[in-house]
């Protein structure tokens, strides 16, 4: 395996680039550290097709453009807001930027005996003196803080007109890295799987129930022959586990949506072609359309335990499979933004560019839990 590869994916989406300095109070450091992961994203694209382990390789690459064109959309929202507000700051000096301008310029052009000259004579001349002295290097300060500001301006106007040549290759570079994985994942052979799906039997449970409940619990009709046991526990994992995709939680367990329909799971906004790994190493149960949940991949971490994922657009692997935790499972729907539409996002902030929603339902036992008791919900993915 290509180890400089994975590691490079796994140490962008792990936050150990550069781009971890968007917690800086600069807009224009962390629109720079947007860039620079994403161009470190770029590298690892190319060098994943040379990895043995092409799908990790992949993952860290799609997972890496992901949290680059995330952290290039804040970067570039927090350098419009700034650039907003020196801008309004500036138009609202204008009077006081005048009038220090025609002070400056009277300093700079009078010759130096017509500025020691007072009309009441040298004592007159030395107070006005003594006031020149000390208002010249309030001036000084004056003139280098508005200095800064127009600089900071066009500086940050500057960044904001290079970001579209850097965003349209990130998202082409995205586009091309999710292509990969998708062939990449269809082409494995090497994962264990613990049992056969016999399609007419899958068939007929999909025929012959009408909800979440009554499917899950005639999972085990679909398998040809006997489905090998597992000794596999998470239970040391439990409430740690990530999301499986980067997103913020709409709707908890329970509450009820716009319908007034309420479901026992919860609801993520994800961004649109988002990668859904699994969380941790789990057997594919079933993976395909489903009553009104459109795809769903249902994975067993451990024996009585059910994830249900619904939502999806794509979906990866083979019903059987057993795959490692941060396996790709599946993409998000809809259409992967433009640069245009990207930038005029960027300014936003409202998180309105999460127009997908990933369904996550846990079962216990055939029956549901909060998926809080597994999931890790409070921080933004």
């Amino acid at each position: 395996m290509n180890l400089r590869a994975a590691s490079l994916a796994a140490a962008i989406w792990a936050g150990l680039i550069p781009s971890v300095l968007m917690a800086q109070d600069d807009p224009a450091v962390a629109a720079r550290a947007a860039a620079k992961q994403l161009e470190a994203a770029s590298v690892s694209l190319g060098e994943a097709n040379s990895a043995r382990d092409r799908v990790k390789a992949l993952t860290g690459t799609v997972r890496a453009y992901e949290a680059g064109l995330a952290a290039m959309r804040d970067g570039l929202r927090r350098v419009a807001t700034r650039e907003g507000q020196l801008s309004a700051r500036l138009r609202a000096q204008e009077e006081e930027v005048a009038r220090l301008i025609g002070i400056l310029q009277v300093i700079e052009t009078s010759p130096p005996p017509v500025l020691l000259l007072h009309p009441s004579g040298p004592v007159g001349a030395a107070r006005s003196g003594m006031m020149l002295a000390e208002v010249t290097p309030a001036l000084a300060q004056q003139a280098d803080r508005l200095r800064h500001d127009l600089e900071e301006v066009q500086t940050l106007r500057l960044l904001q007109q290079n970001a579209a040549k850097t965003l349209e290759s990130g998202l082409v570079g995205a586009q091309q890295a999710r292509a990969e994985l998708s062939k990449a994942v269809a082409d494995r052979t090497d994962l264990p799987s613990r049992f056969t799906e016999d399609p007419v039997r899958t068939a007929i449970l999909l025929s012959s129930t009408e909800t979440l409940e009554g499917f899950a619990s005639g999972l085990s009709e679909v398998a040809e022959g006997e489905i090998e046991e597992t000794s596999a526990n998470i239970l040391a994992l439990k409430g740690t586990l990530g999301l499986p995709v980067q997103g913020l939680v709409l709707r908890r367990a329970g509450e009820a949506d716009a319908a007034g329909v309420d479901r026992p799971g919860i609801l993520v906004a994800a961004r649109p072609r988002a990668l859904v790994t699994t969380p941790t190493s789990a057997t594919i149960r079933y993976r395909g359309p489903l009553l009104d949940l459109g795809n769903v991949v249902i994975l067993e971490p451990q024996p009585g335990t059910l994830f249900v994922l619904a939502g999806l657009q794509e979906v990866f692997g083979e019903t059987g499979q057993v795959v490692p935790e941060g396996s790709p499972v599946g993409l998000m729907g809809g259409a992967a933004p433009q640069s245009g539409t990207f930038l005029s996002l960027s300014s936003d902030g409202t998180g309105t560019d999460r127009s997908e929603t990933l369904y996550i339902e846990v079962r216990e036992g055939g029956s549901p839990v909060d998926p809080e008791q597994w999931f890790q919900t409070d921080k933004d993915g």
